[in-house]
């Protein structure tokens, strides 16, 4: 159904509608609209929208679904104040955009959509928005509920992940995330339990990646660890799509001091009795909290690329790690951007680098290409909006062969 007259005239109950400033540039959405609700949606222009939000019949609608590409743009004010007043009126915003660029599309996020899709829709995509919006959302008991189901560390006893940058730009934060995706969908029958903590309290930026708030309970969380049990642990957690919870950066740029090694062992130990992964993005700054992580931490892995930069970074971690007689033996080396199967030169150069450096570099994970960025601005995982990607496929690999590893171990202690 796609006229401003169906919302007023037609018989059956309208159940939602989409706003854009031209609905037919997005047929695939339409398409969806249709399969999901047959005839009981409409349509709107950006101005229409506005009025009927704040009418009657617009408080029985399930949800909008505001549309917009590159043109609208320069509309941005009139198209934030458009969400703000379906927020005012209760009415759930999913935002559908194409071509637009981050810091406008996240502009418009932090308004308060509550879900976005990117356009054009990947199959499923507007079903799953739309079955999460129908969900109700978790009330105090039931957050309670899932702390007193495991209280004690033994019973859960999760397995640390980190993820360290030698580098800026080496791609760490996209390993994590994705690494922390495909660990919580490794297996359908029994799935893990995953939990990702962003430590990079100045610019993390998996919240931007995994498209979540940034919760003022982080900092209430991180400014107070001494009195920090399981149910205050998990209030904090933000949740993408019910398989993952995500510990985000703070919404205001801390200082790395602003914790300590203390405030991390208490953290540590609440998220691993709650959690059967836990995946902790790190600062590409080494801090006085840094040995701590890396002596938790089961496997700790270091991203590099093949460059001068990361050599130079990776000879002076170890240098560091060696004069204080940390176990420098747990770092795992992951090559980013790693040259392709044919190119011997570069294979070459990877073999040398390694050598110079007296390290094993065990993972290679692939250049993903435009894929990867895209997935990183729209705020998906890699495997929701480009499952044949080199780079996800390799991802997905690691994250079986860690899991396959943990259940292996857990047989043998049980022995």
């Amino acid at each position: 159904m796609s006229s401003n007259a169906a919302l007023q005239s037609d018989p059956e109950p309208i159940l939602a509608c989409t706003v854009a400033r031209d609905v037919q540039k997005f047929d695939l959405l339409i398409e969806d609209m249709e399969t999901e609700l047959g005839e009981a949606w409409g349509d709107l222009s950006f101005d229409d929208a506005r009025v009927f939000f704040t009418q009657p019949d617009a408080k029985f609608m399930e949800f909008v679904a505001i549309a917009i590409d590159d043109q609208d743009e320069t509309n941005l004010a009139g198209i934030a104040d458009l969400i703000e007043t379906a927020n005012a009126n209760g009415l759930k915003v999913i935002l559908i955009a194409e071509n637009v660029s981050p810091i406008a599309l996240h502009q418009l996020l932090r308004l308060g959509a509550r879900e976005f899709c990117p356009y054009p829709l990947p199959e499923g995509t507007l079903h799953d928005a739309i079955e999460r919006l129908r969900k109700p959302e978790p009330t105090g008991g039931e957050i309670a509920n899932l702390n007193t189901a495991h209280p004690s560390k033994h019973d859960r006893n999760g397995v640390i992940v980190t993820v360290h940058g030698l580098a800026g730009g080496v791609g760490a934060t996209t390993v994590a995330t994705n690494l922390a995706w495909e660990l919580a969908n490794v297996d359908d029958k029994k799935p893990p339990r995953v939990a990702m903590l962003d430590l990079d309290l100045q610019f993390g930026s998996v919240s931007t990646y995994l498209d979540l708030p940034r919760r003022e309970a982080v900092y209430e969380l991180l400014s107070d660890t001494a009195s920090m049990d399981s149910e205050a642990f998990v209030h904090a957690l933000a949740s993408y799509q019910d398989k993952m919870h995500v510990l985000t950066a703070p919404a205001d740029i801390l200082p790395l001091d602003f914790i300590g090694p203390e405030d991390i062992e208490r953290l540590l130990e609440v998220a691993t009795a709650n959690f059967d992964y836990v995946v902790i993005d790190m600062p590409t700054t080494v801090v006085n909290w840094t040995e701590t992580v890396l002596n938790e931490s089961h496997v700790y892995l270091t991203a590099l690329e093949l460059d001068m930069r990361s050599a130079q970074n990776a000879l002076r971690m170890l240098r560091a790690l060696k004069s204080e007689d940390l176990p420098h033996q747990k770092l795992r080396y992951i090559l980013n951007r790693s040259p392709k199967f044919t190119d011997l030169t570069g294979k070459s150069r990877v073999k040398r680098m390694a050598e110079s450096l007296d390290i094993d570099i065990e993972i290679l994970m692939p250049d993903g290409g435009k894929q990867v960025m895209q997935s990183c601005d729209h705020g998906t995982p890699l495997a929701a909006s480009a499952a044949k990607n080199p780079l996800r496929k390799e991802i997905a690999k690691l994250a079986g062969s860690i899991h396959q590893h943990n259940i292996e171990q857990a047989a043998l202690e049980a022995e």
